[in-house]
Protein backbone atom coordinates (compact mmCIF):
# COMPACT_ATOMS: atom_id res chain seq x y z
CA UNK A 1 0.00 0.00 0.00
CA UNK A 2 2.86 2.38 0.79
CA UNK A 3 3.83 2.34 -2.86
CA UNK A 4 0.49 3.81 -3.92
CA UNK A 5 0.46 6.38 -1.11
CA UNK A 6 3.92 7.68 -1.99
CA UNK A 7 3.00 8.50 -5.60
CA UNK A 8 2.40 12.17 -6.33
CA UNK A 9 0.17 12.97 -9.33
CA UNK A 10 0.92 16.08 -11.35
CA UNK A 11 -1.76 18.10 -13.12
CA UNK A 12 -2.86 16.68 -16.50
CA UNK A 13 -1.90 18.99 -19.33
CA UNK A 14 -2.99 19.03 -22.96
CA UNK A 15 0.36 17.58 -24.18
CA UNK A 16 -0.13 14.65 -21.76
CA UNK A 17 -3.64 14.05 -23.10
CA UNK A 18 -2.22 13.97 -26.62
CA UNK A 19 0.45 11.51 -25.48
CA UNK A 20 -2.28 9.32 -23.93
CA UNK A 21 -4.18 9.34 -27.20
CA UNK A 22 -1.07 8.39 -29.19
CA UNK A 23 -0.30 5.61 -26.66
CA UNK A 24 -3.79 4.11 -27.16
CA UNK A 25 -3.32 4.26 -30.95
CA UNK A 26 0.05 2.49 -30.66
CA UNK A 27 -1.44 -0.23 -28.42
CA UNK A 28 -4.22 -0.74 -30.97
CA UNK A 29 -1.68 -0.99 -33.81
CA UNK A 30 0.39 -3.48 -31.79
CA UNK A 31 -2.74 -5.55 -31.15
CA UNK A 32 -3.74 -5.58 -34.84
CA UNK A 33 -0.26 -6.53 -36.07
CA UNK A 34 0.22 -9.21 -33.40
CA UNK A 35 -3.18 -10.65 -34.26
CA UNK A 36 -2.29 -10.59 -37.95
CA UNK A 37 0.66 -12.91 -37.30
CA UNK A 38 -1.66 -15.57 -35.85
CA UNK A 39 -4.48 -14.91 -38.32
CA UNK A 40 -2.36 -15.26 -41.47
CA UNK A 41 -0.28 -18.23 -40.34
CA UNK A 42 -3.15 -20.21 -38.81
CA UNK A 43 -5.17 -20.36 -42.03
CA UNK A 44 -5.57 -24.05 -42.81
CA UNK A 45 -5.05 -25.46 -46.34
CA UNK A 46 -8.81 -25.72 -46.90
CA UNK A 47 -9.34 -22.00 -46.20
CA UNK A 48 -6.38 -21.07 -48.39
CA UNK A 49 -7.81 -23.24 -51.17
CA UNK A 50 -11.17 -21.48 -50.82
CA UNK A 51 -9.47 -18.09 -51.00
CA UNK A 52 -7.70 -19.15 -54.21
CA UNK A 53 -10.88 -20.40 -55.86
CA UNK A 54 -13.42 -17.79 -54.70
CA UNK A 55 -11.32 -14.87 -53.53
CA UNK A 56 -12.03 -11.17 -53.93
CA UNK A 57 -9.31 -8.52 -53.96
CA UNK A 58 -8.55 -8.95 -50.25
CA UNK A 59 -8.31 -12.70 -50.67
CA UNK A 60 -5.84 -12.31 -53.52
CA UNK A 61 -3.72 -10.01 -51.33
CA UNK A 62 -3.66 -12.66 -48.59
CA UNK A 63 -2.59 -15.37 -51.05
CA UNK A 64 0.16 -13.09 -52.38
CA UNK A 65 1.42 -12.29 -48.87
CA UNK A 66 1.45 -15.97 -47.90
CA UNK A 67 3.37 -16.87 -51.06
CA UNK A 68 6.45 -15.45 -49.30
CA UNK A 69 5.89 -16.33 -45.62
CA UNK A 70 9.43 -15.40 -44.53
CA UNK A 71 9.06 -11.87 -45.83
CA UNK A 72 5.58 -11.51 -44.31
CA UNK A 73 6.73 -12.73 -40.91
CA UNK A 74 9.79 -10.44 -41.00
CA UNK A 75 7.56 -7.44 -41.81
CA UNK A 76 5.19 -8.27 -38.94
CA UNK A 77 8.01 -8.68 -36.42
CA UNK A 78 9.85 -5.52 -37.52
CA UNK A 79 6.75 -3.31 -37.43
CA UNK A 80 5.53 -4.76 -34.13
CA UNK A 81 8.91 -4.24 -32.45
CA UNK A 82 9.09 -0.64 -33.66
CA UNK A 83 5.60 0.00 -32.26
CA UNK A 84 6.39 -1.67 -28.92
CA UNK A 85 9.57 0.38 -28.57
CA UNK A 86 7.47 3.48 -29.22
CA UNK A 87 4.98 2.39 -26.54
CA UNK A 88 7.78 1.92 -23.98
CA UNK A 89 9.38 5.31 -24.73
CA UNK A 90 6.04 7.15 -24.73
CA UNK A 91 4.94 5.42 -21.51
CA UNK A 92 8.13 6.51 -19.79
CA UNK A 93 7.58 10.08 -20.99
CA UNK A 94 3.96 10.07 -19.74
CA UNK A 95 5.03 8.55 -16.42
CA UNK A 96 7.60 11.27 -15.81
CA UNK A 97 5.10 14.01 -16.70
CA UNK A 98 2.19 12.62 -14.68
CA UNK A 99 3.82 11.05 -11.61
CA UNK A 100 6.54 11.94 -9.13
CA UNK A 101 8.19 8.93 -7.45
CA UNK A 102 9.99 8.95 -4.11
CA UNK A 103 12.17 5.93 -4.91
CA UNK A 104 13.80 4.21 -7.87
CA UNK A 105 11.90 0.99 -7.06
CA UNK A 106 8.55 2.72 -7.46
CA UNK A 107 9.64 4.22 -10.75
CA UNK A 108 10.82 0.79 -11.98
CA UNK A 109 7.51 -0.88 -11.05
CA UNK A 110 5.32 1.74 -12.70
CA UNK A 111 7.45 2.36 -15.78
CA UNK A 112 8.56 -1.20 -16.51
CA UNK A 113 6.33 -3.84 -14.92
CA UNK A 114 2.99 -2.12 -15.61
CA UNK A 115 3.93 -1.06 -19.14
CA UNK A 116 5.16 -4.58 -19.95
CA UNK A 117 1.90 -6.02 -18.58
CA UNK A 118 -0.15 -3.66 -20.74
CA UNK A 119 1.82 -4.54 -23.88
CA UNK A 120 1.51 -8.28 -23.24
CA UNK A 121 -2.19 -8.17 -22.37
CA UNK A 122 -3.55 -5.72 -24.93
CA UNK A 123 -0.83 -5.95 -27.56
CA UNK A 124 -0.18 -9.72 -27.59
CA UNK A 125 -2.43 -12.08 -25.62
CA UNK A 126 -5.94 -10.72 -26.27
CA UNK A 127 -5.49 -10.00 -30.01
CA UNK A 128 -3.76 -13.36 -30.68
CA UNK A 129 -6.48 -15.31 -28.88
CA UNK A 130 -9.14 -13.45 -30.86
CA UNK A 131 -7.24 -13.86 -34.15
CA UNK A 132 -6.84 -17.59 -33.58
CA UNK A 133 -10.63 -17.98 -33.22
CA UNK A 134 -11.60 -15.67 -36.10
CA UNK A 135 -8.49 -16.06 -38.26
CA UNK A 136 -10.17 -15.77 -41.67
CA UNK A 137 -12.15 -12.57 -40.88
CA UNK A 138 -9.16 -11.05 -39.05
CA UNK A 139 -6.86 -11.81 -42.01
CA UNK A 140 -9.31 -10.28 -44.47
CA UNK A 141 -9.64 -7.14 -42.30
CA UNK A 142 -5.84 -6.75 -42.15
CA UNK A 143 -5.13 -7.60 -45.80
CA UNK A 144 -4.67 -4.02 -47.03
CA UNK A 145 -2.72 -2.74 -43.96
CA UNK A 146 -0.36 -5.74 -44.03
CA UNK A 147 0.20 -5.31 -47.77
CA UNK A 148 1.22 -1.68 -47.17
CA UNK A 149 3.47 -2.61 -44.22
CA UNK A 150 5.08 -5.51 -46.12
CA UNK A 151 5.81 -3.29 -49.13
CA UNK A 152 7.17 -0.44 -46.99
CA UNK A 153 9.49 -2.68 -44.98
CA UNK A 154 10.58 -4.89 -47.89
CA UNK A 155 14.18 -3.58 -48.07
CA UNK A 156 14.72 -4.07 -44.33
CA UNK A 157 13.00 -7.47 -44.22
CA UNK A 158 15.06 -8.58 -47.26
CA UNK A 159 18.26 -7.65 -45.43
CA UNK A 160 17.22 -9.46 -42.21
CA UNK A 161 16.06 -12.61 -44.01
CA UNK A 162 19.28 -12.92 -45.95
CA UNK A 163 21.31 -12.24 -42.82
CA UNK A 164 19.52 -15.10 -41.05
CA UNK A 165 20.23 -17.42 -44.00
CA UNK A 166 23.94 -16.59 -43.78
CA UNK A 167 23.97 -17.25 -40.03
CA UNK A 168 22.11 -20.55 -40.50
CA UNK A 169 24.60 -21.59 -43.17
CA UNK A 170 27.59 -20.73 -40.98
CA UNK A 171 26.19 -22.49 -37.92
CA UNK A 172 24.63 -25.27 -40.06
CA UNK A 173 21.31 -25.06 -38.25
CA UNK A 174 19.57 -26.41 -41.35
CA UNK A 175 21.45 -29.70 -41.06
CA UNK A 176 20.13 -30.41 -37.60
CA UNK A 177 17.30 -32.91 -37.42
CA UNK A 178 14.37 -31.28 -35.56
CA UNK A 179 13.22 -34.70 -34.37
CA UNK A 180 15.37 -36.98 -32.24
CA UNK A 181 15.03 -40.71 -31.73
CA UNK A 182 13.77 -39.92 -28.21
CA UNK A 183 10.99 -37.79 -29.69
CA UNK A 184 9.92 -40.64 -31.96
CA UNK A 185 10.11 -43.15 -29.11
CA UNK A 186 7.79 -40.96 -27.03
CA UNK A 187 5.43 -40.70 -30.01
CA UNK A 188 5.38 -44.51 -30.24
CA UNK A 189 4.53 -44.80 -26.54
CA UNK A 190 1.55 -42.42 -26.69
CA UNK A 191 0.21 -43.61 -30.05
CA UNK A 192 -2.95 -45.70 -29.77
CA UNK A 193 -3.10 -46.64 -33.46
CA UNK A 194 -1.44 -49.96 -34.29
CA UNK A 195 -0.45 -48.92 -37.84
CA UNK A 196 1.05 -45.66 -36.56
CA UNK A 197 3.04 -47.52 -33.92
CA UNK A 198 4.32 -49.98 -36.52
CA UNK A 199 5.40 -47.21 -38.89
CA UNK A 200 7.10 -45.13 -36.16
CA UNK A 201 8.89 -48.22 -34.84
CA UNK A 202 10.16 -48.92 -38.37
CA UNK A 203 11.48 -45.34 -38.66
CA UNK A 204 13.34 -45.67 -35.34
CA UNK A 205 14.84 -49.00 -36.44
CA UNK A 206 16.17 -47.47 -39.70
CA UNK A 207 19.06 -46.00 -37.72
CA UNK A 208 19.95 -49.45 -36.39
CA UNK A 209 19.30 -51.55 -39.51
CA UNK A 210 21.84 -52.03 -42.27
CA UNK A 211 21.44 -52.59 -45.99
CA UNK A 212 22.13 -56.31 -45.78
CA UNK A 213 18.92 -56.84 -43.85
CA UNK A 214 16.55 -55.72 -46.63
CA UNK A 215 18.57 -55.99 -49.85
CA UNK A 216 17.67 -58.34 -52.70
CA UNK A 217 20.38 -61.03 -52.41
CA UNK A 218 22.69 -61.89 -55.29
CA UNK A 219 20.91 -65.19 -56.08
CA UNK A 220 17.57 -63.38 -56.63
CA UNK A 221 18.94 -60.51 -58.74
CA UNK A 222 18.09 -60.40 -62.44
CA UNK A 223 21.23 -58.97 -64.05
CA UNK A 224 22.14 -58.34 -67.69
CA UNK A 225 25.29 -59.34 -69.52
CA UNK A 226 26.95 -56.35 -71.17
CA UNK A 227 27.51 -58.36 -74.37
CA UNK A 228 23.88 -59.49 -74.79
CA UNK A 229 22.08 -58.50 -78.01
CA UNK A 230 19.04 -56.23 -77.97
CA UNK A 231 16.52 -59.05 -78.50
CA UNK A 232 17.85 -60.81 -75.41
CA UNK A 233 17.54 -57.60 -73.40
CA UNK A 234 13.91 -57.12 -74.46
CA UNK A 235 13.15 -60.71 -73.57
CA UNK A 236 14.67 -60.36 -70.08
CA UNK A 237 12.74 -57.15 -69.39
CA UNK A 238 9.48 -58.69 -70.64
CA UNK A 239 9.85 -61.86 -68.55
CA UNK A 240 11.09 -60.29 -65.31
CA UNK A 241 9.03 -57.09 -65.35
CA UNK A 242 11.55 -55.06 -63.36
CA UNK A 243 12.36 -51.43 -64.10
CA UNK A 244 16.12 -51.45 -63.31
CA UNK A 245 18.84 -54.03 -63.94
CA UNK A 246 22.50 -54.21 -62.93
CA UNK A 247 24.77 -54.74 -65.94
CA UNK A 248 27.92 -56.87 -65.64
CA UNK A 249 30.92 -57.85 -67.73
CA UNK A 250 32.20 -61.43 -67.62
CA UNK A 251 30.77 -62.17 -64.12
CA UNK A 252 28.44 -60.72 -61.48
CA UNK A 253 31.32 -59.41 -59.38
CA UNK A 254 32.09 -56.92 -62.14
CA UNK A 255 29.00 -54.66 -62.17
CA UNK A 256 29.63 -51.77 -64.56
CA UNK A 257 26.30 -49.94 -64.57
CA UNK A 258 22.51 -49.89 -64.30
CA UNK A 259 20.06 -50.25 -67.18
CA UNK A 260 16.69 -48.50 -66.72
CA UNK A 261 13.99 -50.15 -68.81
CA UNK A 262 12.16 -46.92 -69.65
CA UNK A 263 15.31 -45.57 -71.35
CA UNK A 264 14.77 -48.17 -74.10
CA UNK A 265 11.04 -47.66 -74.70
CA UNK A 266 11.50 -45.41 -77.72
CA UNK A 267 13.89 -47.95 -79.27
CA UNK A 268 11.61 -50.99 -78.89
CA UNK A 269 11.52 -51.60 -82.66
CA UNK A 270 15.25 -51.33 -83.19
CA UNK A 271 17.06 -54.36 -84.71
CA UNK A 272 18.96 -57.01 -82.78
CA UNK A 273 22.32 -55.25 -83.19
CA UNK A 274 21.06 -51.99 -81.62
CA UNK A 275 23.74 -50.58 -79.29
CA UNK A 276 21.72 -50.45 -76.07
CA UNK A 277 24.94 -50.29 -74.04
CA UNK A 278 25.25 -46.51 -74.51
CA UNK A 279 22.18 -46.02 -72.28
CA UNK A 280 23.77 -47.70 -69.28
CA UNK A 281 23.85 -45.40 -66.24
CA UNK A 282 26.58 -45.04 -63.62
CA UNK A 283 26.17 -47.51 -60.73
CA UNK A 284 25.90 -46.40 -57.11
CA UNK A 285 27.80 -48.78 -54.80
CA UNK A 286 27.16 -49.20 -51.08
CA UNK A 287 28.61 -51.63 -48.50
CA UNK A 288 26.45 -54.23 -46.75
CA UNK A 289 27.02 -52.43 -43.44
CA UNK A 290 25.57 -49.10 -44.58
CA UNK A 291 22.70 -47.91 -42.41
CA UNK A 292 19.32 -47.67 -44.11
CA UNK A 293 18.59 -44.12 -42.90
CA UNK A 294 21.88 -42.91 -44.41
CA UNK A 295 21.09 -44.70 -47.67
CA UNK A 296 17.70 -43.00 -47.88
CA UNK A 297 19.37 -39.59 -47.60
CA UNK A 298 21.87 -40.50 -50.34
CA UNK A 299 19.08 -41.73 -52.62
CA UNK A 300 17.49 -38.31 -52.19
CA UNK A 301 20.70 -36.37 -52.84
CA UNK A 302 21.79 -38.44 -55.85
CA UNK A 303 18.24 -38.67 -57.26
CA UNK A 304 18.65 -42.42 -57.80
CA UNK A 305 16.43 -45.38 -56.95
CA UNK A 306 18.84 -48.29 -56.85
CA UNK A 307 22.20 -49.15 -55.28
CA UNK A 308 24.58 -52.06 -55.86
CA UNK A 309 25.52 -53.72 -52.57
CA UNK A 310 29.13 -54.85 -52.16
CA UNK A 311 30.42 -57.27 -49.51
CA UNK A 312 33.57 -56.81 -47.43
CA UNK A 313 35.70 -58.45 -50.13
CA UNK A 314 34.41 -56.19 -52.91
CA UNK A 315 32.20 -58.85 -54.43
CA UNK A 316 28.63 -58.34 -55.62
CA UNK A 317 26.26 -59.07 -52.72
CA UNK A 318 22.91 -57.84 -54.06
CA UNK A 319 20.89 -54.74 -54.85
CA UNK A 320 18.69 -52.44 -52.82
CA UNK A 321 16.07 -50.04 -54.18
CA UNK A 322 14.21 -47.04 -52.85
CA UNK A 323 11.08 -49.20 -52.81
CA UNK A 324 12.82 -51.68 -50.49
CA UNK A 325 13.60 -48.87 -48.04
CA UNK A 326 10.06 -47.46 -48.16
CA UNK A 327 8.58 -50.93 -47.67
CA UNK A 328 10.70 -51.27 -44.53
CA UNK A 329 8.85 -48.22 -43.17
CA UNK A 330 5.34 -48.52 -44.61
CA UNK A 331 5.08 -52.24 -45.29
CA UNK A 332 4.61 -54.03 -48.59
CA UNK A 333 3.98 -51.70 -51.54
CA UNK A 334 2.20 -53.33 -54.46
CA UNK A 335 1.63 -51.44 -57.69
CA UNK A 336 -0.51 -52.36 -60.68
CA UNK A 337 2.38 -54.22 -62.34
CA UNK A 338 3.38 -56.34 -59.34
CA UNK A 339 2.21 -59.88 -58.90
CA UNK A 340 1.09 -60.36 -55.34
CA UNK A 341 3.30 -63.03 -53.80
CA UNK A 342 2.52 -63.99 -50.22
CA UNK A 343 5.57 -66.23 -49.83
CA UNK A 344 3.45 -68.79 -47.99
CA UNK A 345 0.12 -70.62 -48.19
CA UNK A 346 -2.01 -72.71 -45.90
CA UNK A 347 -2.50 -76.30 -47.09
CA UNK A 348 -5.67 -78.37 -46.79
CA UNK A 349 -4.26 -80.46 -43.92
CA UNK A 350 -3.67 -77.38 -41.75
CA UNK A 351 0.06 -77.16 -42.41
CA UNK A 352 1.80 -74.17 -44.01
CA UNK A 353 4.10 -74.06 -47.02
CA UNK A 354 6.70 -71.28 -46.89
CA UNK A 355 9.26 -70.12 -49.43
CA UNK A 356 12.81 -70.80 -48.28
CA UNK A 357 13.66 -67.09 -48.51
CA UNK A 358 10.74 -66.12 -46.24
CA UNK A 359 12.04 -63.91 -43.44
CA UNK A 360 12.05 -65.36 -39.92
CA UNK A 361 10.56 -62.17 -38.46
CA UNK A 362 7.69 -62.31 -40.96
CA UNK A 363 7.20 -65.99 -40.10
CA UNK A 364 6.65 -65.02 -36.46
CA UNK A 365 4.03 -62.49 -37.55
CA UNK A 366 2.19 -64.90 -39.88
CA UNK A 367 2.08 -67.68 -37.28
CA UNK A 368 1.26 -65.18 -34.49
CA UNK A 369 4.26 -66.34 -32.44
CA UNK A 370 4.86 -63.90 -29.59
CA UNK A 371 8.06 -65.48 -28.23
CA UNK A 372 10.82 -66.06 -30.85
CA UNK A 373 11.59 -69.79 -31.05
CA UNK A 374 14.58 -69.77 -33.41
CA UNK A 375 16.81 -67.19 -31.73
CA UNK A 376 19.28 -69.62 -30.16
CA UNK A 377 19.74 -71.68 -33.34
CA UNK A 378 19.48 -69.14 -36.16
CA UNK A 379 22.87 -67.46 -35.71
CA UNK A 380 23.13 -64.77 -38.41
CA UNK A 381 20.38 -66.32 -40.56
CA UNK A 382 17.44 -64.11 -41.51
CA UNK A 383 15.40 -66.54 -43.66
CA UNK A 384 13.87 -69.94 -42.98
CA UNK A 385 16.27 -71.57 -45.46
CA UNK A 386 19.21 -69.86 -43.75
CA UNK A 387 17.96 -71.17 -40.41
CA UNK A 388 18.00 -74.79 -41.62
CA UNK A 389 21.45 -74.35 -43.17
CA UNK A 390 22.72 -72.88 -39.90
CA UNK A 391 21.29 -75.76 -37.83
CA UNK A 392 22.35 -78.52 -40.25
CA UNK A 393 25.79 -77.07 -40.92
CA UNK A 394 25.39 -78.53 -44.42
CA UNK A 395 22.81 -78.78 -47.18
CA UNK A 396 19.77 -80.77 -45.89
CA UNK A 397 18.08 -83.61 -47.74
CA UNK A 398 14.59 -83.50 -49.22
CA UNK A 399 11.92 -84.38 -46.62
CA UNK A 400 14.44 -83.94 -43.80
CA UNK A 401 12.71 -82.66 -40.66
CA UNK A 402 13.75 -80.20 -37.96
CA UNK A 403 11.88 -79.63 -34.70
CA UNK A 404 11.85 -76.31 -32.85
CA UNK A 405 9.62 -76.30 -29.78
CA UNK A 406 6.06 -76.91 -30.97
CA UNK A 407 6.91 -76.58 -34.68
CA UNK A 408 8.21 -79.09 -37.22
CA UNK A 409 9.97 -77.81 -40.35
CA UNK A 410 10.30 -80.18 -43.32
CA UNK A 411 12.30 -79.53 -46.50
CA UNK A 412 9.72 -79.93 -49.27
CA UNK A 413 11.56 -78.69 -52.38
CA UNK A 414 15.21 -77.93 -53.02
CA UNK A 415 17.70 -77.58 -55.83
CA UNK A 416 21.46 -77.96 -55.82
CA UNK A 417 21.82 -74.42 -54.48
CA UNK A 418 18.53 -73.44 -52.81
CA UNK A 419 15.99 -74.66 -50.31
CA UNK A 420 12.87 -73.66 -52.24
CA UNK A 421 9.92 -74.79 -50.08
CA UNK A 422 9.52 -75.66 -46.40
CA UNK A 423 6.45 -77.33 -44.87
CA UNK A 424 5.72 -76.19 -41.32
CA UNK A 425 3.20 -77.73 -38.95
CA UNK A 426 2.44 -77.22 -35.30
CA UNK A 427 2.87 -80.38 -33.24
CA UNK A 428 1.72 -81.32 -29.78
CA UNK A 429 4.35 -80.67 -27.09
CA UNK A 430 4.50 -84.31 -26.08
CA UNK A 431 5.53 -85.43 -29.60
CA UNK A 432 8.76 -83.46 -29.25
CA UNK A 433 9.89 -85.59 -26.33
CA UNK A 434 12.27 -88.39 -27.17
Amino acid sequence: MNLFLSIHINPITEPLLLDFFILIILLLCSALISGSEVAFFSLDPEKIKTLKEHSNKKGKIIIKLLSNPNRLLASILISNNFINIGIVILSAFISKGLFRFDSALEEFIYETVIVTFLILLFGEVIPKVYANIFNDSFALAMAYPMAIIEKSLRPLSFFLINSSFVINKILKFHDKNPFSIDDLSKAIEISQNFDEKKMLTSIVQLEKSDVKKIMVPRVDVVAIDYFSDFETIKSIIKESGFSRYPVYKENLDNIIGILVAKDLITFINKPQDFKWQKYIREPFFVPESKKIDDLLIEFQKLKTHIAVVIDEYGGFSGIITLEDVLEEIFGEIVDEYDEVEMGYKKLHDGTYEFDGKFLIQDFYRVMNIQKPIFEEQKGSAETLAGLLLEVKGDFPQKNEKFIFGDYELKVAELTERHIEKIIIRKIKPETTKK
